[in-house]
């Protein structure tokens, strides 16, 4: 089978199933697992991605005015690939291309036969769920749900060691300028790992945070996760926080918990390395529970 996958997530669910060699074509964003680089390239942002925070998020929200997608797909390099399947998803229109453009360029525009399967991972048994279709759609349905069970399976061992610990209050920071707190998957694992996540809903896409918000609910722990930052891009946009006044006053920055996370590697790729995310999460909140040698590459104190 030929596979086109269009965001990272769907690239490592495809891998862990085994299927790394059907794959033939990637998104611009597709980094992993190593080796992946070497793929075709079929898509491109409509807007420069580099800047600060505050810079990207001007340019995606102007462009989400201007078009039906912020990114584009390059519609001959997916002709001379000729997929089989193609992966893309419904979930966010900012994270990657949306299902809208992929369809029209897949089935209007080049008339192909190939299979579109679109994932839509909010709660984090949706990403379990679309661990599956993928596996359906390739005709390995038993590998899907083994690789469910490996992962539920790691996932479970931390529910349950967490079970009786002191529950820090945590925040979580997807976005840094303007403010943005994590939903979809992300409060769900703050809970799994032991802690009493204070913004954003499980199943509902991440809300703009408002600073007087953050300092009243005045959060014991804050983990920092920008979407598409790893831990060095995330570190070079702190200075719009710390030179915030309201900043200092925070429990978290007085008392040294505030962290830094490779968000773009593990918490924003709803696949198999949300067990990872989870593990993240469990050293940072309880350190004298957890040890998966995550930090460093994983996590970082601030």
């Amino acid at each position: 089978m030929r596979i086109v996958s269009l965001l990272p997530s769907s690239t490592e669910i495809v891998c862990a199933l085994g299927l790394e060699a059907d794959l033939v074509g990637r998104s611009h964003e597709c980094d992993y697992p190593a080796g992946i680089e070497a793929l075709p390239v079929l898509t491109a942002p409509r807007f420069d991605p580099t800047g600060s925070s505050l810079e990207v998020d001007m340019r995606v929200k102007e462009a989400l005015k201007e078009a039906t997608s912020v990114y584009t797909i390059d519609a001959e390099m997916l002709e001379r690939l000729a997929p089989d399947l193609v992966i893309t998803q419904t979930q966010c229109e900012v994270c990657a291309v949306s299902f809208a453009e992929v369809e029209r360029v897949v089935c209007d525009q080049l008339h192909s036969s190939a299979q579109i399967v679109a994932l839509e991972p909010n709660f984090l048994a949706d990403v379990f769920g679309d661990i599956q279709r993928v596996a359906d759609a390739v005709g390995i349905p038993e590998k899907g749900a083994s690789l469910v069970a490996e992962m539920q399976t790691r996932m479970q061992v931390i529910v349950d060691q967490t079970a009786q610990v002191a529950r820090p209050r945590v925040a979580t920071l997807e976005w840094i300028d303007p403010l943005m707190s994590a939903g979809n998957w992300i409060p769900e694992l703050v809970e799994m790992a032991g802690g009493t996540n204070l913004f954003g809903q499980a199943g509902m896409h991440s809300p703009w945070l408002q600073w007087d918000e953050l300092l009243a609910a005045d959060p014991d722990m804050l983990v920092i996760l920008p979407c598409g930052y790893d831990i060095a891009k995330a570190r070079e946009e702190l200075a719009v926080l710390e030179l915030r006044p309201e900043w200092l006053a925070l429990r978290a920055v007085q008392n040294d918990h505030v962290y830094v996370t490779d968000g773009n590697q593990y918490f924003n790729r709803p696949g198999p390395r949300l067990a990872e995310s989870l593990e993240i999460l469990a050293e940072i909140m309880h350190p004298d529970c957890f040890c998966f040698n995550h930090e460093g590459s994983g996590w970082e104190r601030l």
